[in-house]
C-alpha cells in the first residue's frame, strides 16, 4: 500500500510540474510613447506591480505602434511552446536599421521573453545565452529561427515569427541586429524577482551564525 501510495503521489506530481512547464502566462509590455526615432518606453503589469521598460537603439526604427493599428501578433508561432498568451495586439516597435537595442526594466525581471515579427535573414546577437521558446505561422508568413554556435543568438530562415526566451534575472538586455524594412518585436517577462523580507535576512543572518557556532564547536572538540 505504502509502495503504491508513492507511486500515486510521484505521478500527481509529475504532471503537476509538467502542466506548469507548458503553461507560462507572460506579462506583456505595454507601449507607451516613443518621443522619437529612437527610442520608446511602457509598463509591464506582473501581477499587482507595475514595471517600467525602456527600449532604445543605435539605429532608426520603422515606427512604434502604442495604441489602435495593425495587429501583427496573429498566427500559431507565439503559443505552441509553453507561453499560454501572444503579445498584445497592435504594441509592437517595428525596427529598420541595423545596429544596438538596449531594454531597461525598471525592476529585475525573471526569464523576459522576445516576441518576434518577420525576422527574414536577419542576424541577432544577445550576447547571452537563449532558448527559442515558439515559432510557426505568423502574419507574413513563417520561418526557422537558427541558433548560432554560441547558443546566443540566431539566424532568421524565412519570415520568422515567435518567441525567444533569456532565461535568467535581468535588469536590461541588449541585442545587436541587421537592417532590413523593418521587423517587429516585443517583450514580456514571467515575473519579477522577489524582495526577501526583513524577517528573511534575519534568518539568513541566525542560520549562518548557527553554523559557524557548529563549526567552531566542531574544531574545539577535535
Amino acid at each position: 500500500m505504502k509502495r503504491l501510495i508513492k507511486l500515486v503521489f510521484g505521478s500527481l506530481i509529475s504532471i503537476i510540474f509538467s502542466a506548469s512547464a507548458f503553461a507560462v502566462t507572460v506579462s506583456w509590455t505595454d507601449w507607451i510613447s516613443s518621443p522619437d526615432s529612437f527610442s520608446a518606453s511602457g509598463d509591464l503589469l506582473v501581477g499587482s506591480t507595475t514595471v517600467g521598460v525602456g527600449y532604445s537603439a543605435t539605429g532608426a526604427h520603422s515606427f512604434v505602434t502604442t495604441g489602435a493599428g495593425t495587429n501583427f501578433w496573429t498566427g500559431t508561432a507565439y503559443t505552441n511552446g509553453t507561453v499560454d498568451n501572444a503579445p498584445p495586439a497592435s504594441d509592437i516597435i517595428a525596427l529598420n536599421v541595423g545596429g544596438t537595442v538596449t531594454i531597461t526594466f525598471a525592476k529585475t525581471v525573471v526569464d523576459p521573453y522576445i516576441g518576434l515579427v518577420s525576422w527574414n535573414s536577419n542576424t541577432v546577437d544577445f550576447g547571452v545565452p537563449i532558448a527559442i521558446d515558439s515559432f510557426g505561422s505568423g502574419f507574413w508568413g513563417s520561418g526557422t529561427p537558427i541558433l548560432n554556435g554560441s547558443g546566443t543568438g540566431f539566424f532568421g530562415s524565412g519570415e520568422v515569427h515567435g518567441v525567444i526566451r533569456l532565461p535568467g534575472s535581468y535588469d536590461s538586455i541588449t541585442f545587436t541586429h541587421t537592417s532590413e524594412n523593418w521587423h517587429g518585436f516585443t517583450v514580456g517577462v514571467a515575473g519579477i524577482a522577489p524582495i526577501p523580507e526583513p524577517e528573511t535576512y534575519a534568518m539568513l543572518l541566525a542560520g549562518l551564525g548557527l553554523l559557524g557556532f557548529v563549526a567552531r564547536r566542531r574544531k574545539d572538540n577535535v
